[in-house]
């Protein structure tokens, strides 16, 4: 019969357990066959110590191993050393009547050293079960994995700055006033977000969220900045080439992203906007004024043949504030369960004069809701951008 080595030794020394408690004896004897058959089966080393420290019974396994007669030596002699272990967990099992395990190395090679008490009729232990697990070759492939986690961790700091460096920077022109967010809830993030000057006139801003997290979501934002056409003042045009050239690279249905765009007429104030499936819209606001842009439009992907992307325009005026986000903001979910939602954002909008103040208040609230701080991982992207007519 062969115990699997993962077996717990307890259970297999249930017979042995209950012969020690019907049994008086003096001297511990193995006799029972079916436990020594058990015993010898097993890969990994078994002894079995009395009180004081004394080795009664050994496996083939160890027997074999060490190639020695191992009853009656003392159970640190055989490992050769001259004295207890300074970390004894037997001694420990004995005194405590609880198992103990630690890690040794034993002629070069690393184990993992379980003692586990045996009780007699009167709940005293009377001996100590050592398991001893050779793990040399797992603490190799641990340092292994550690080795390459750390390489991975290393690759991916560099991806988040690389990525980091292609968000907006301050927009020169003193007729608008920017500023953004962009909280990834892991290293790499799937929103995105930039700012540019077209021309003279006119500037462009984007937001994006793209579908799935980590790796591929932030290879496809690269995709977006690098590919996104950055001449043309139609938003919907710009969209639907990049829809175009999205579909021709095969990346599958799984994978999306969802865009709203638009361009600023920097002289006039008339603010083109089209959007690509972007599911929260774009605000415009200030405090006489509060629009929602809402248009329909299919997700940058390879769905349909033609998207059909459409412009609309909207007129900007002196103090408009134009807010741009994300699902994560109100996706945000209270320790209770309970969504943040577009009522408590719409309700934040009007809580500071400048962009920059109106989005350090819906962070803060957000987190507050959250029951989170700003050290601690969210569950999904935050991005969110607000621009201000000066």
């Amino acid at each position: 019969m062969t115990f699997d080595a993962g077996f717990p030794i307890l259970a297999a020394l249930v017979p042995l357990s209950l012969f020690f408690s019907e049994v008086r004896i003096t001297e511990v004897k193995i006799m029972d066959f079916l436990i020594e058959e058990v015993m010898d089966s097993m890969y990994d080393w078994v002894r079995v110590l009395d009180r004081n420290d004394n080795i009664v019974y050994a496996n083939k396994a160890m027997t074999g191993a060490l190639n020695t007669s191992l009853i009656g030596r003392k159970c640190y002699e055989v490992l050769g050393r001259s004295s207890p272990c300074e970390n004894c967990i037997s001694r420990k099992a004995v005194f405590c009547g609880t198992p103990h395990k630690k890690e040794e190395i034993i002629g070069g090679r690393i184990f993992s050293v379980m003692s586990t008490p045996l009780k007699n009729k009167n709940n005293e232990v009377a001996y100590v079960v050592e398991v001893l697990r050779d793990i040399t070759e797992l603490k190799e492939l641990q340092n292994k994995i550690l080795e390459q986690n750390k390489k991975l961790q290393d690759d991916l700091s560099l991806a988040r700055k690389l990525q980091c460096s292609m968000l907006p920077v301050e927009i020169q022109d003193d007729r608008l006033s920017f500023s953004f967010i962009y909280r990834p809830c892991e290293t790499l993030g799937g929103d995105f977000l930039d700012i540019f000057r077209i021309d003279e006139d006119h500037v462009g801003i984007y937001i994006a969220d793209v579908s799935g997290r980590g790796v591929s979501a932030s290879m496809l934002t690269i995709f977006l900045r690098s590919t996104i056409n950055k001449n043309t003042l139609s938003p919907a045009e710009a969209l639907g080439d990049l829809y175009k050239s999205f579909s021709s690279n095969n990346f599958g249905q799984d994978l999306y992203i969802t865009v709203f765009y638009a361009v600023i007429n920097t002289r006039d104030m008339i603010m083109t906007y089209s959007n690509a499936g972007h599911n929260v819209p774009t605000i415009v606001f200030n405090k006489d004024r509060f629009e929602l842009l809402r248009v329909p439009g299919i997700p940058i992907s390879d769905w349909v043949d033609e998207p059909g992307y459409q412009d609309k325009t909207i007129q900007l005026k002196k103090d408009d504030m134009v807010f741009f986000f994300t699902d994560g903001i109100v996706e945000m979910r209270s320790k209770t369960g309970e969504e943040f939602g577009e009522e408590r954002l719409l309700k934040l909008l009007n809580t500071g004069v400048e962009p920059s103040s109106v989005l350090n208040n819906i962070i803060k609230s957000l987190y507050d809701f959250a029951g989170i701080d700003s050290t601690q991982a969210i569950p999904d992207d935050v991005t969110m951008a607000l621009l201000k007519i000066n």
